[in-house]
């Protein structure tokens, strides 16, 4: 099983780490580093697990991810039954990677708060075709260009309004050692959800998986999610539901069950208590927005 843990390992004369993954899955675990990440999503859509939400993904999408803030993307094969090819850029680099006081100076106060808060984990709400254009750039930059253009994407994002940033987060997300070393259960527990909440998910495959007798495995995904089995899953659920309701028109009756709901009073009283809106009032706010 892969660690958790994905270190930045930074050679001694770089000052940032671009990397490019194409392919029919992103193949990072769940996972946090203990430097800053950028993730731009380039091509594939699907499920966003980031510190306590889930929430969909889709092409275009940009993030920043502070240090131990935990991440799992996890492409859709429901819509056509086959895997999407996915393709994302992300950047990697640590505080201190243009000298240890460099984000002291006054200059760059509002970088610093920025970085301060993606401890949350950051998404920037459809970003302008000027960030895009920072992450799509990087690949092909030599290093030195590489580095002003993270100074110019860090300078651009910390200018944005709060309407045009949302925190993953319901709260600052701290990871303590003991849960480092446990989170490996619950990204197998993740991709159980994720390959079958559209069907039967119980506690007995999911303890299973884990090695753990059910009494026990509710406890630790209580402890470590703040939600119950059925509660995650009914959130996962109801997050494609709301993919659903935004890219198709399929009608609501058809996407309660096409997530794995088997009735529909409780799908759409479960769909209100998660967004505060009815299914239909969600989708008409969609399409007039």
């Amino acid at each position: 099983m892969k660690k958790l843990l994905r270190e930045l390992s930074l050679p001694e004369d770089t000052c940032l780490i671009v990397k490019e993954e194409t392919g029919q899955e992103f193949t990072a675990p769940f996972h946090y580093h203990q430097g800053y990440e950028f993730t731009y999503i380039v091509k594939g859509q699907g499920k966003f697990y980031g510190g306590d939400s889930v929430m969909n993904f889709k092409a275009g999408d940009l993030y920043l991810f502070g240090p131990g803030f935990p991440h799992f993307f996890v492409n859709d094969r429901s819509l056509n039954g086959q895997p999407e090819q996915v393709h994302s850029i992300f950047v990697q680099f640590h505080e201190d990677f243009l000298g240890r006081d460099f984000y002291q100076k006054s200059e760059f106060s509002k970088v610093k708060d920025l970085l301060n808060a993606s401890s949350r984990g950051i998404k920037v709400t459809d970003p302008s075709a000027l960030l895009q254009g920072f992450m799509t750039d990087f690949p092909a930059l030599p290093a030195l260009k590489a580095v002003i253009n993270l100074l110019s994407l860090l300078e651009n994002i910390s200018c944005l309004s709060g309407q045009s940033i949302s925190y993953i987060s319901s709260s600052l997300y701290q990871i303590s050692v003991k849960e480092k070393e446990s989170k490996d259960k619950l990204e197998r527990v993740y991709k159980y959800i994720m390959a079958n909440f559209k069907e039967e998910v119980n506690t007995r495959d999911a303890a299973a998986i884990v090695s753990m007798n059910e009494a026990a495995f509710c406890r630790y995904f209580k402890r470590k999610t703040t939600k119950t089995l059925s509660q995650f899953v009914n959130t996962v659920r109801i997050t494609h539901a709301i993919h659903l309701l935004t890219v198709s028109d399929i009608a609501v009756s058809g996407i309660c069950f096409a997530c794995g709901f088997n009735n529909l009073s409780y799908f759409n009283r479960q769909f209100r208590t998660i967004t505060g809106r009815s299914p239909l009032s969600y989708r008409q706010k969609f399409i007039y927005k």
